[in-house]
């Protein structure tokens, strides 16, 4: 069996190991190969019948042009980067990591608000920059102090991530709202669920933690954000696409939105033109939820059992059955 990895840089940088899936098959391994559409795509798959791709497109062309293909991995949660529709018409397995990040990506999206409401990196620079030691008072700040206790938190998407940033939330006792097209007794015993224009009206902060569909993609728009309060904060470490960007810097220049934590931007790496490089109060991250070392064990463990399965002829964990 042939398989070909073909951008596996970010998820094993070399403090990991690729001998279990070595074990596997026939084994190429690519760092970077494109997060554009590309010809070397194809040509780097040749005629292997597995491909583990992490932000490398795979469209239609690409499955058109590799007629040997049988299964696509994903090393992450989200699948949007493969054309899975017609890898299903042509019958070839997609497969994702599902719950590889629930703890980091709640602990990092909330980290986002923390430091979004007390601003630790800018106060710990200033007091090396002299500030604290030639101030005139005991203390000094450079923006407001938020406290927390006591707002509502609304989050968007109400899986597993959702409910792990509800459930820090909760303990902060902040009111959690949640929105997700599945409610689940689980959900019920963190969050209150609620429709999304009353997430919008009463959220003091709201969490994207839904996936990027069709139905979600430019979801935080100005029409939305008009619904929202004013001085809402906005933390999105899930997909770019799920917001109009243009529409969020207008915002935040504003201040109809106080102020967006974000690991995550439409176009990755981010352009030089993004609106949001530009915009106020916009702390802006590389898509790092997910990076810790032991997150990033899990993707590779789960994504060669994922292959293990697959070659053995009981699939596991398929986005498009």
């Amino acid at each position: 069996m042939k398989i070909v990895v073909l951008d596996g840089y970010t998820e094993n940088p070399g403090d990991l190991s690729w001998e279990p899936m070595k074990a596997l098959g026939e084994l190429t391994i690519y760092d970077r190969t494109s997060v554009t559409e590309s010809p070397l795509i194809a040509e780097r798959i040749g005629d292997a019948e597995i491909i583990v791709t992490n932000k490398t497109p795979i469209s239609k062309d690409t499955i058109d042009k590799c007629p040997n293909l049988k299964a696509i991995a994903v090393f992450a949660t989200g699948y949007n980067v493969v054309d899975y529709e017609y890898a299903k018409e042509k019958k070839i397995a997609v497969m994702n990591v599902p719950t590889y990040g629930t703890q980091i990506v709640g602990q990092y999206a909330v980290g986002l608000l923390l430091e979004i409401c007390s601003h630790f990196a800018h106060h710990d620079q200033a007091v090396k920059e002299g500030r604290w030691e030639h101030n005139i008072d005991w203390c000094f700040w450079d923006y407001p102090m938020i406290e927390l206790s006591g707002k509502t938190a609304g989050i968007i998407g109400f899986g597993r991530i959702g409910q792990t940033t509800g459930k820090i939330l909760k303990a902060m006792n902040m009111r959690v709202l949640a929105n997700d097209k599945f409610e689940s007794d689980t959900g019920r015993e963190i969050a209150e669920y609620v429709d999304r224009e009353t997430l919008f009206r009463e959220s003091d902060v709201i969490f994207l933690h839904c996936p990027l569909f069709p139905d979600t993609e430019g979801l935080i728009n100005k029409d939305n954000i008009a619904k929202m309060k004013d001085g809402v904060i906005l933390i999105n470490n899930s997909r770019g696409g799920l917001v109009a960007e243009q529409d969020l810097a207008d915002a935040l220049n504003s201040g109809k939105v106080y102020a967006a934590g974000l690991d995550v931007v439409s176009t990755e790496p981010i352009r030089g033109d993004n609106p949001l490089l530009g915009a106020k109060n916009c702390l802006i991250t590389p898509h790092i939820s997910w990076a810790a070392l032991a997150a990033r064990q899990r993707i590779m463990d789960i994504t060669v059992d994922n292959l293990r399965a697959f070659i053995e002829g009981h699939p596991v964990n398929i986005v498009n059955s």
